[in-house]
């Protein structure tokens, strides 16, 4: 029977050179330089500015980092910002996976749309399987139109 998976994951790759490239732009940046840093550590970007208008500037040049590096944006998760001392903290988290809620929202728009095919949540993926492959392939342009708020793949199609 045919199926695929959806999934939510990260080129860590991609995204560790995003990293990089908004660092040499910081580097670059007269404004910024000096006043302004990027970490990158386990999926946990932490942004530290002088002042409130430079975090805003730090986070738009990491944005544009990852769009470039074609990083999905949607995965970003922002942390409330918070002073410490004469500086200005940011931590923006990368969400990886499909949480519990996400794929039971997957699931719901599958059935919902009462297409002949099966969603089944697995872990941190959902198993959509159906009799013919133009069903799925109508369920992944279906998922694809939908804005659930992660950035989906569809992985492991088989025949």
């Amino acid at each position: 029977m045919p199926s695929f998976d959806v999934v939510s994951e990260l080129n860590t790759h991609e995204v560790t050179n995003a990293m990089d490239n908004a660092a040499k732009e910081l580097e670059r940046r007269y404004d910024l330089r000096g006043k302004a840093s990027i970490e990158f550590k386990d999926k946990t970007i932490t942004l530290t500015a002088d002042a409130d208008f430079m975090l805003e500037q730090l986070i738009e040049i990491v944005k544009l980092a990852l769009v470039k590096r074609k990083v999905d944006i949607q995965c970003l998760e922002y942390k409330e910002s918070y002073g410490s001392g004469k500086v200005v903290k940011q931590e923006v988290i990368m969400r990886e996976g499909i949480d519990k809620e996400l794929a039971k929202k997957i699931v719901a728009t599958v059935k919902e749309a009462k297409l002949k095919v099966q969603a089944s949540i697995q872990g941190e993926q959902v198993r959509i399987t159906g009799k013919k492959r133009d069903d799925l392939q109508e369920a992944i342009a279906l998922l694809r139109s939908k804005e659930l708020g992660m950035p989906l793949q569809f992985d492991n199609f088989r025949d």
